[in-house]
């Protein structure tokens, strides 16, 4: 596990500046904290930094091919490369490491960019070609590990694992997106290809850029096609899919270093962690972070969490998150570079910080929920299409007026205000419907949280399409769901679940490994017909059936609960006088971005209770933090 960055002068000899490479490699210390390299050949120049994870001794990079005419830097695992090794060593090429990252290169050598085709694993790759004078970025297919970049005047390209890299070179310009930052008051997040700084761009899951003196080539070598198979059996899939879980998780193994594994209580996680301890021989090392005080009682699973270690016998450890998280908001905005706003980062934080101090790879259930329809938003949708056939005089004229005029749970539970966003929402078409699920708040109110000369900077519907291209580009499955599935795969897990648990995991200098990721399972789980992944009122059905033989049927069936934080009790409570101040109106008149007089009602309605707020709120207060150590113009 590595950051990675570089530079290429692709329309002009002009050497790269080595200082500046180092400086934007040093940026990236945290991803890789036990080495760093560097090779420079004229107008291009790559770097990493190294947290070793397999081949210690010999793995340093950059590594090269056999004539030194291919060099490459790598962040991420190829859980394949043995096999792959194997076969190159058959084809006749030579290796002098144990390395995954020197696979990469003699597949390149073997398939040019279609080597992609052939790696299993989470990756963001950097390859000089200096036969061909062509740069060659890749990112892994479902966007596990991030990579950024910019181009320059058309004449240069600067990219790394993280933004901070690419603005320590003097030449990258540091001015906000205004389009980009709307949409994080939309997700929570920013969306690929944006990033909150104009002209800095994520590549997108699955596409790779080849970059020569001539041109610049962007395109997608993989994509995730939801297309279910009616032909086979509930037993075929449930079959199907226990056979390249537990390879995956066999995968996710292999380390020179010590690992563990994330567990939350609840189905995922626990099928991770249970999968682990059945092909280790000694006993796993498993974390589980809970809320001190009564704020976050209602969203602690620990003691289904203590029936998994019991079971498996695991090395397991609690930890507990006190709600004053005032002192990680400024390490937290730091990780990202960018706003970044699903609070379920703060628990995340406190279980990498325990869980570095015992080992340097975990696994963790992460993605589950994206197969197999684990979130409320895909039971409310699938309501919703049975909610349509009630008369409209009755759902318009009688139930929204009622379920919209309810009280919000003062315990901070989410309920009501799902109740309230599935009546205002079942008016609407489809794309429209799911946007509202997935919305922090509509266009229309926020263009009412930006002063008037910024809002007058953005295209709100543009700010949609990000979504809707993505819901509406389907057209094989007759399936709704699998449109929704589809959406989440390409925007909220690579850009919001697993940004996350890339960026806090590497600024604890740990590596996270997530197994429901692994792209033949994805590929396997995208044919199964929605009726197997939600049944009647029942999410994830074929996966808990599957579960049955491995974990306690309370660990099953409980209510899920989630891995997040109880940000609306907080903000109400502990984090009041902190949220009082943060968004004074001295504060957040100090930026000119934002109206005080909207976010002053926001704040009202969310503390007494009239409307529930905290992810909007929380996005504010995480949005006022970036801007005080943002350096921008």
């Amino acid at each position: 596990m590595c950051g990675i960055c570089g530079i290429y002068n692709f329309q002009s000899d002009e050497p790269v500046d080595a200082n500046i490479l180092e400086r934007m490699n040093c940026s990236l210390v945290r991803r890789g904290p036990n080495d760093e390299g560097a090779f420079i050949d004229q107008n291009v120049g790559l770097a990493m930094r190294r947290l070793s994870i397999i081949d210690l001794a010999s793995g340093r990079q950059p590594i090269h091919n056999e004539d030194k005419t291919i060099w490459i830097v790598f962040n991420g695992e190829i859980y394949n490369y043995r096999e792959l090794r194997d076969l190159l060593i058959s084809k006749g090429h030579k290796f002098y490491t144990s390395s995954d990252t020197e696979t990469i290169v003699h597949l390149y050598e073997e398939y040019g960019p279609r080597c992609l085709d052939h790696l299993r694993g989470m990756f963001a790759i950097a390859l000089w070609d200096s036969k061909n004078n062509t740069l060659f970025l890749a990112r892994d297919r479902v966007g596990i590990k991030p990579l950024f970049y910019t181009i320059l005047n058309g004449e240069k390209i600067i990219f790394g694992s993280e933004i901070k890299a690419i603005l320590e070179h003097p030449e990258a310009r540091a001015e906000i997106d205004h389009q980009a930052l709307d949409a994080y008051f939309a997700y929570l997040y920013i969306p690929a290809p944006l990033t909150i700084y104009r002209g800095i761009k994520k590549l997108d899951p699955g596409h790779y850029i080849k970059i020569t003196a001539h041109n610049i080539t962007v395109r997608q070598y993989w994509d995730v096609t939801f297309d279910p198979d009616f032909s086979k059996s509930e037993k075929y899939f449930l079959e199907g899919f226990l056979e390249l879980f537990q390879e995956a998780v066999r995968l996710r193994l292999i380390s020179d270093v010590p690992l563990g594994g994330f567990l939350s209580g609840g189905v995922d996680s626990s099928m991770v962690v249970s999968h682990m301890a059945l092909n280790l021989d000694e006993r796993p090392n498993a974390f589980t972070v809970g809320f001190v005080g009564s704020t976050g009682a209602y969203l602690d699973e620990r003691p289904y969490a203590r029936l998994v270690a019991e079971k498996y016998n695991l090395n397991h450890e609690m930890i507990d998150v006190d709600p004053d998280i005032t002192t990680i908001l400024d390490p937290l905005v730091s990780a990202f570079d960018e706003p970044f706003a699903d609070d379920s980062i703060i628990p995340t934080y406190y279980i990498c910080e325990a869980a570095k101090k015992k080992v340097t790879v975990v696994l963790t259930g992460l993605g589950g929920d994206e197969l197999f329809g684990g979130y409320e938003r895909h039971l409310g949708f699938r309501l919703s299409l049975l909610y349509d056939w009630i008369p409209r005089f009755l759902s318009r004229s009688i139930i929204k007026p009622i379920l919209v005029s309810l009280p919000e749970s003062k315990n901070g539970s989410s309920r009501i205000d799902h109740i309230k966003r599935f009546v205002r929402a079942s008016e609407l078409p489809l794309d429209q419907r799911y946007a509202s699920y997935v919305t922090t708040m509509g266009a229309h109110d926020r263009a009412k949280l930006f002063r008037r000369d910024i809002r007058n900077k953005i295209d709100f519907n543009q700010t949609a399409d990000l979504m809707f291209s993505h819901f509406n580009s389907r057209d094989v499955s007759p399936d709704p769901l699998d449109y929704v599935f589809y959406q989440d795969f390409k925007t909220y897990l690579p850009e919001d679940i697993l940004a996350l648990t890339d960026r806090i995991g590497m600024h604890h200098s740990l590596e996270l490994r997530v197994p429901f990721t692994d792209h033949k399972l994805v590929e396997f789980c995208a044919s199964i017909p929605s009726k197997y992944k939600i049944k009647w009122f029942q999410k994830k059905f074929l996966l808990k059936k599957a579960a049955l033989r491995y974990l306690p049927k309370k660990v099953i069936y409980h209510k899920k609960q989630g891995f997040s934080s109880p940000m609306a009790t907080w903000l109400q409570k502990d984090l009041r006088t902190f949220c009082d101040r943060t968004l004074s109106k001295q504060e957040i008149d100090k930026y000119g971005i934002l109206n005080w007089v909207f976010v002053d009602r926001i704040l009202k309605e969310h503390m007494s209770l009239k409307e529930r707020h905290d992810k909007l709120i929380f996005a504010i207060i995480m949005f006022q933090k970036w801007l005080e150590k943002a350096d921008f113009t």
